[in-house]
Order: structure tokens, then sequence, then C-alpha cells
């Protein structure tokens, strides 16, 4: 796991590049590297920054250089060992024992044929000296970041886009199309970046830039052909066996010459994972988290703490918990700065202090339960939109009398909030709507006429761009299976634009690896081949890994009421943020620019602060929003606005 960064026919290729690098450090401070070749008039500059986890020696240190190739490359191949066997056999002699290595010789031997075949997390550049081709290439499921920026003939890339806006000296300019997307998620999609000229390399997919100054691109693996194989499969009556299938990837996703621990949040994902690395790894440290005792019982909080304590003395794990009491006036423009783009899940400031836990006691790997909920349905909003197919039978009469009488209902009193008053009044929000609609109202942050009202009208035109790409992405299928439908829209978009971002860029922050072994190509074929019906069933979610799971985990952890990885956000906007909402909703950038519209924030902050409606994660969002466009707009040398 590391930063890589680049340039291909760039002016001051050499300087560019340490700069790319320098900005990285913070993903590999095990070791620096940079390579350089000439391309007819111009030249390819690599560089590398290393967090060493497999191969500590110097044979794995990068950019790795071999017989006229030149590989720059971030990540982890758990399927190593076998291409390794595979590649020797025929003839291949090996220096060291890094997957670096392997990665370049499958490419020697395969070229872009090698990239379907690998099993992993990675992003990474790779220069041929005879042809002076560079190639660029992403996995499947963008688990791993890759940001470019092309210029005429050149290209500059890096693991971060904050790499990019510094080494363009502040002439990046903020794309609002992506400002306004940010707004409805909550996250910038992975099909738009936050300034106009970058972009994100797609997931599965290859780019290889040509001295002649040709590019050509390619699509070594797509999501929505995996999910159509596997729909295919389960009609052919094909049933595959979850547990086996996640108990071999996470036995995988341990490989490492450093030791391993993981999240446990005392929930499903986490704790199936817990469970069955301790069989690998007996005595595993795992690190939770917890909440100051009155932000908890303010925001109604479960107590996850004492599930994870019990699945820790189940199975000889060493517990560390993390009392989260965070000074997050610091946080914000830390975990801001850090994220790369606006991301208003405060769930990144979790996985930064438990990495940042971690990291102290010397610990550079964790296993994350991260993708469980996209794949197998297990979100709460799977069986809301499902429940809403039931609820439009009901007459419209008694509909309607329902939806008046829920909101007149506080969500929050002085003393503590009302989890079950939020949730129905998210659920009569979109309970009415066709089902894309609805799918995407029950996680996003505003319907159409809330973001117009938000936004300047200027950007209505955008919105209304975004709200089609959604619908675009959505439909683009011929599943006729309304959950699997849901988890591809996931699998495509929540899943690469929030989850995993949010992961690698807080991880990464603390010089962690997070690895995620439900975000696995084998995983997923499973899941795709799981119909609906068996993911939710009654009023469960997940219901075939819960199945799996019962194996190795007691049914107490495995049946209990899901859990949030989030964080007490009504408590700290009513109390450790209040003075920093006024302040940017009174006298803001984005507000004084015109990008958001000063009513519309007021009513917001007079409606939650009343206890009527519940916008802490709208306002939360705002002030992420809020300090990302200050330090892309002040001439700091990240970036300036349009």
């Amino acid at each position: 796991m590391c930063g890589i960064a680049g340039t291909y026919r760039w002016p001051d290729g050499k300087v560019v590049t340490d700069r790319l690098t320098d900005t990285l450090a913070h993903r590999g401070p095990d070791g620096a590297g940079r390579y350089g070749h000439p391309i007819g008039d111009g030249e390819v500059q690599l560089g590398h920054r290393r967090l060493a986890i497999i191969d500590l020696s110097e044979t794995g240190a990068q950019p790795m250089v071999s017989d006229g190739l030149a590989l720059t490359y971030n990540g982890e191949l758990y399927n190593a060992p076998e291409l390794r066997a595979e590649l020797a056999a025929a003839g291949v002699r090996f220096r060291g024992t890094s997957d670096t290595e392997v990665l370049l010789e499958a490419w020697r031997r395969w070229g872009t044929d090698c990239l379907p075949r690998l099993r992993g997390m990675f992003a990474f550049g790779i220069f041929d000296e005879r042809t002076g081709d560079l190639v660029l290439a992403r996995d499947q499921l963008g688990i791993k970041p890759l940001f470019l920026l092309r210029r005429g003939a050149g290209l500059v890339f890096a693991s971060e886009l904050k790499a990019l806006a510094a080494a363009t000296g502040g002439s990046l300019q903020v794309d609002h199309a992506a400002l306004v997307a940010s707004l409805l998620y909550y996250w910038v999609p992975d099909s738009r970046c936050a300034f106009r000229e970058a972009e994100k390399l797609p997931p599965g997919s290859w780019l290889r830039c040509r001295p002649d100054g040709r590019v050509e691109r390619g699509r070594f693996w797509n999501l929505r052909d995996v999910a159509a194989e596997g729909r295919d499969r389960a009609l052919g009556g094909e049933q595959p066996d979850v547990a086996a299938v996640v108990e071999e990837s996470t036995r995988r996703h341990l490989l490492s010459d450093v030791p391993v621990a993981t999240f446990l949040s005392g929930g499903l994902d986490s704790s199936y994972l817990t469970a069955l690395a301790a069989r690998d790894r007996p005595g595993i440290s795992a690190y939770t988290i917890g909440f100051r005792a009155e932000d908890a019982k303010f925001e109604a909080m479960p107590d996850d703490l004492r599930y994870a304590r019990q699945v820790a003395e189940r199975f000889g794990v060493d517990l560390h918990e993390i009392e989260i009491a965070p000074n997050v006036l610091d946080l914000l423009p830390q975990m801001t700065y850090h994220l790369d783009e606006p991301i208003g899940d405060p769930a990144a400031i979790n996985t930064f202090l438990i990495c940042s836990a971690a990291r102290e006691a010397g610990v550079k790997v964790m296993l994350s339960g991260m993708g469980a909920d996209e794949l197998f349905a297990g979100y709460r909003k799977h069986l809301a939109n499902l429940l809403a197919l039931r609820y439009q039978r009901v007459p419209r009469p008694l509909r309607r009398g329902l939806s008046r009488a829920v909101d007149r209902l506080p969500v929050a009193t002085a003393r503590r909030g009302y989890r079950s008053v939020r949730f129905a009044k998210r659920f009569l929000s979109f309970a009415d709507l066709p089902e894309e609609t609805a799918f995407r109202r029950s996680y996003t942050m505003y319907d159409q006429d809330e973001l117009l009202a938000l936004v300047d009208p200027d950007l209505a035109g955008t919105v209304e761009d975004v709200l089609t790409e959604h619908a675009d992405i959505y439909q683009d299928n011929d599943l006729d299976d309304f959950v699997n439908r849901m988890c591809l829209g996931d699998a495509r978009m929540f899943l690469p634009g929030l989850n995993l971002a949010y992961t690698d860029r807080s991880s990464m922050a603390a010089s962690t690896e997070v690895r995620v072994p439900y975000v696995d190509v084998e995983v997923v074929k499973a899941a795709f081949a799981v119909p609906g019906d068996r993911k939710i069933v009654g009023r469960q979610g997940k219901a075939v890994l819960k199945e799996a799971a019962t194996s190795i985990l007691p049914r107490e952890i495995v049946y209990r009421p899901k859990g949030l990885f989030s964080a007490p956000l009504r408590a700290w906007m009513s109390r450790d943020l209040a003075p920093l909402v006024r302040e940017v909703v009174h006298d803001g950038v984005l507000v004084n620019s015109g990008i958001l519209r000063r009513d519309a924030l007021a009513r917001m902050v007079a409606e939650d602060a009343a206890g009527q409606r519940d916008f802490s994660k709208h306002l939360w969002h705002v002030l992420t929003l809020e300090y990302w466009y200050r330090g892309a707009t002040s001439g700091s040398g990240q970036s300036r606005a349009a």
C-alpha cells in the first residue's frame, strides 16, 4: 500500500513528480523513489512513496525497474502466490518476494490481458522503455484511487487529488457541477471530480499514453456484466456457498509480512471477519470505538461495545477500545484536507482515529467489513424500498393522513433524539415515488425542489444533469430482481464514490492500509448469484450472509439490531459545532460567493434547532463543503475556483 505519482511528456516532469510524491508522503513513510526516462522530445517520470507490507527488503522498493519495464504500484494482490508459481513454471526468475515483482512480470508476459487475472486492490502506472508507452490501470471495484490530468500530449497522475492540485501550481478550477453532486449525495461520485481538468480513472479500466500523443482506453471488468452473469447462474440453479467464499477471501486478505488487525464494531460484518481472522491468526488485535455517554444518549445510539466485547472474548481477540470525544473543530479542517473532495460522512473521522490508534500500536494493516451491506442488501434503505412497494397499496387517503401525523412529530427534544421518528419521516419522504427516484431519495440528502432552493439558480441545469446521471447508472442493467438492482446501483455508485473513497483517504492519512475482504471479485460474483429473496427475507436484510455467519458466530451477534458506523452528529451540531454552523450560514464563503443561498440554509438550521426535522447530516456536509471550498479557493497552491 503506497502513494504513486508520475508525469508523461509534462513540462518540468522531474520537479513536478517530486512535488507530487512529497504531497503523498503520509501514504508511504517507509521509503521513496523516482524513475525517469526520455521519450522523444519529452520524458516520463514515475514517483513512489512506500508503506512496506510484503517483502520489507530493498527487493520490494519502487519504482521497480527490470529489463525495460518500470512500475509504480499501489495495492495488494491476494493471488500473487498462484501467479508467481505460474510465472516461475514458465521460466521467470524472481529476485524477491513482493507482489510488485509478480505484477511487473505478469504484465511482461500478458500485457493488459493480465488485468482480469489480478485479484486484489490496485492502481498502478507501468512504462515500457521499448515502445515509450505508459499504461495506467485501476482495480475492478475502485478500491484504490487514481486521479489524472491531461494537457495536450502531457499527462500527470497521482493517488490523491491534492497532489495534482499542488503540482499544477493552483491552476485547477473547481467544478461546480461536482459540488452540486456532493450536496445531493454528500460525496462526489466516482464519475465526477471536484476540479474541472482532473478525472478519476474508472474502476476496472486502463489508459495507455503513446509517444505520438495518442491515448487509448479500455475496460477489463464491468460490474453490470458480472451482475448479469450472476443472475444467469441463479436461474440455472447454481447456489454459491457464501460462507466458503467469504472464508477464502478473508484468509487471502491476511497475507502480510507485518501484523494485521481488524475493525470490530460488534455488528455482523466486522464480527464475522474478525472471527474468521482469529481462526487463522490466534490472538489477533481488533479496534472498536465508543462515544461520550452523553452524546450516545442524545443520539439514541445502540450500545455496540458490549457486542464487540462479546466477540473478542469468545474468539480470543485482543480488543482495543477507543472513546471518541474528538475536538471536531480541529478535526474538521484536518479531515477535509485528507479526504481530497467534499465528503460529508462523519464515519471518515472514526476510520481516521481508529487507524491512528492502531498505527501508534505498530499496526500497519487493518481488515474492514466494508461492502457487505452494498452487496448483500444490508442497509435499511434496501428493506425500506421493498416495504414502500407494499405501502403504495395502502389507500391514498390513509397514506395522506399518516404522512400529516408523522410530519407533526418532533425528531428531538432538548435532551435526546428520536431515531424511530427520524426513520419514519425519511421513509415517508420517498415511499410514494417511482423505483429509481425512491431509491435515490432513500439515501441522498435532498429532493429536487430542496436542492434547487439551496443552490444558485444558475446551477439549476446542473441539478437536472446530476439527477439524470443517477437515473442512467441505476437503470443501466437488465436485471429483473429489485433487490439486486439496488445492490448493483450501490456497488457502482455508493461503494466507490463514498465508502471506499473515505476509507482509503482516512486510513492512508494515518499511514495505515485497510483491506476489504467483502469487496473481492469472487465475493462479488457470489453475491450477484444470490437472488434478492435470499438477501432480504421477511424483515431481515443480509439474510444469506447471516445464514453463513451462524457457522461461527453466536445467533445473538448475527441477528442483533443493525448498528451504525457513524457519529453523534446531532449532539455535535447542538454543542461543539453550533457557533461554526452560524458563522458558515451567515458569513461563509459558499454563501458570500452565491453558490449556496443563505435563506435556505437558515431555514434548515431553524427547523433542526426546533427539533422538527433532522438536518444534522445536511449541515455537517455543508461544513465539510465550506472547509474544502476555502482550501480550494485560498490561492495557497491547492487550487482556485472557476
